[in-house]
């Protein structure tokens, strides 16, 4: 008897251990407006309406990781237990994930150097002559490649990309204004020697929480009930209006 209880508490804890290790959660993202490194920690307005989600949802197993996108976005892709942000809720994409709500939605606008000459974008078919900055797997590069534009120029992530128009590399950048006042704050540059040429309004960022597609539906179902309470509050719109 005593074996068979030892031996029935073994398999007992090792069941909770595997629950416990199963429902573990990676938050991951890439630096962005919802996202930095500061002093050797991850924090910004997404990281904090990720951590109130889940804090509400009880689900207190994670951890935050700052990527480059594109791995953020296949780590997302293929494996269990991930939450994703700022994810763009596209068509493509509505079947790949399990979304749990809208923290942001913005348009996006072409930027130039304001001293660069000859650029004019009336239409978004005038845009294409051009070269065009953006972050691989980043919405916006696959809009830009399904609507025919093959002058895209694909960097890793949102500093790159910015760099690329400061040194002339590229002629046009497509981003949301604020994140444009932020990338020019984070390079030392006045944000005024850029110059937005055309608005992106046919293709808002609708910027999500989701988690990867073998996630739990429990665990997702969970998450969904704790954002629309935190949404419902007016948190998340008080969260993404604060300066960073």
């Amino acid at each position: 008897m005593h074996i068979r209880l030892t031996l029935c508490s073994c398999l007992l804890l090792a069941s909770i251990s595997l629950q416990s290790h199963a429902e573990a959660i990676e938050v991951v993202t890439e630096d962005s407006l919802y996202a930095y490194q500061r002093d050797d920690k991850v924090v910004g307005p997404g990281i904090r309406i990720a951590e109130e989600t889940l804090k509400n949802a009880q689900l207190t197993d994670y951890s935050l990781s700052l990527y480059p996108w594109a791995r953020a976005y296949e780590k997302a892709l293929h494996e269990p237990n991930v939450l994703i942000f700022p994810l763009d809720r596209t068509p493509a994409r509505e079947q790949l994930f399990k979304w749990v709500g809208e923290i942001h939605r913005v348009a996006s606008r072409l930027y130039k150097m304001r001293d660069s000459q000859g650029i004019a974008v009336n239409n978004l078919e005038d845009a294409k002559q051009y070269s065009i900055g953006v972050v691989r797997n980043d919405a916006k590069q696959i809009y830009l490649q399904q609507r025919g534009f093959t002058r895209l120029v694909i960097s890793a992530n949102n500093h790159d990309n910015f760099q690329k128009l400061l040194n002339r590399q590229i002629q046009l950048l497509p981003m949301p204004e604020n994140t444009a006042r932020l990338m020019s704050k984070d390079a030392q540059v006045d944000f005024t020697s850029l110059e937005e040429v055309y608005t992106l309004d046919e293709q808002p960022h609708r910027v999500h929480l989701a988690f990867s597609l073998s996630t739990p539906d429990e665990v997702v179902a969970r998450a969904q009930r704790a954002f629309e309470q935190l949404k419902a509050s007016g948190e998340v719109a008080r969260i993404m209006n604060e300066q960073r």
